[in-house]
């Protein structure tokens, strides 16, 4: 996970920030609900990115401080949100009590790749002041997400052989896509009050006379799979034949659209707690 965020993966996301946040923007306004903010709260953002919670967060006269254990995000964040604090490290080992006290711990899609997500949790939980909240969105299943196949699937399909999509359970973005493990998991690392219910909300390309369509292009190409895709597929079939393969993806991204704008459904676990 560290070398994908410190590499690939950061890349993607800095570059396409706009993109990315303008497509999440419902769901971090879902976590800062569920936090329950006033002014003065000092938060805790995991997995950070580049500072999108902590940026609305500031708006609403709350501080706080960023970790992400992609060094890239970090520099890209502490750009974005000068008024906040951001740090380089991994959640789940980081002595983070020692980046402050905290009233509250947020994350958007951020905290489902930990190896040990009982020790995160338990180890961000010692951060936290008593009563102090934790409110989260992680991704349910795959069939669920088109985010993870649209347009996507016409390169991969086209790879010797295909790239794997990810997996429910396993350490990534479906890491926590079973409600009663992520139960399982807070409980264990000592979290009380915990609620764990489904949250959906479009998500959706493009601005102005803009349909969305290259946005989602140029998004999937940030990723890892529409990297290893040009890698692969652009040498084999030259600049013309690549050229057609993404006009492919343009096609099946055009099936989606509604109301002259791509959109689809994002399928959430809006997750909420409270230390002890």
């Amino acid at each position: 996970m560290r070398d994908y965020w410190s590499a690939v993966g950061a890349q993607g996301w800095v570059e396409h920030k706009q993109i990315f946040d303008a497509e999440l923007a419902p769901f971090a306004d879902a976590v800062l609900a569920a936090v329950e903010t006033v002014p003065g709260d000092h938060l805790l953002d995991v997995g950070c990115g580049t500072g999108a919670l902590l940026d609305l967060a500031a708006g609403a006269g709350v501080t706080g401080v960023g970790v992400d254990i992609s060094p890239a995000m970090v520099e890209a964040a502490a750009r974005a949100v000068p008024s906040a604090r951001f740090v380089a490290a991994d959640a789940q080992t980081a002595r983070v009590e020692e980046l402050g006290r905290f009233t509250g711990i947020v994350s958007r899609f951020g905290v489902m790749f930990f190896d040990d997500p009982v020790a995160a949790f338990a180890n961000l939980r010692g951060a936290v002041e008593p009563g102090g909240r934790l409110a989260f969105v992680a991704w349910r299943g795959l069939a669920e997400n088109p985010m993870f196949t649209l347009g996507t699937s016409v390169l991969l399909d086209r790879l010797p052989p295909p790239l794997p999509l990810p997996v429910d359970g396993a350490p990534g973005p479906l890491g926590l896509s079973d409600p009663d493990r992520i139960r399982q998991v807070l409980a264990a690392a000592g979290w009380e009050g915990i609620r764990v219910e489904p949250f959906d909300a479009p998500c959706i390309y493009g601005a102005g006379d803009s349909d969305g369509v290259e946005e989602r292009l140029e998004m999937i190409l940030g990723t890892s799979a529409g990297g290893a895709a040009r890698e692969a597929l652009q040498p084999a079939l030259g600049d013309e034949g690549w050229a057609e393969l993404l006009d492919d993806v343009r096609t099946e991204l055009r099936r989606h659209l509604m109301d002259g704008r791509l959109r689809f459904n994002g399928a959430t676990w809006l997750v909420t707690a409270r230390n002890a």
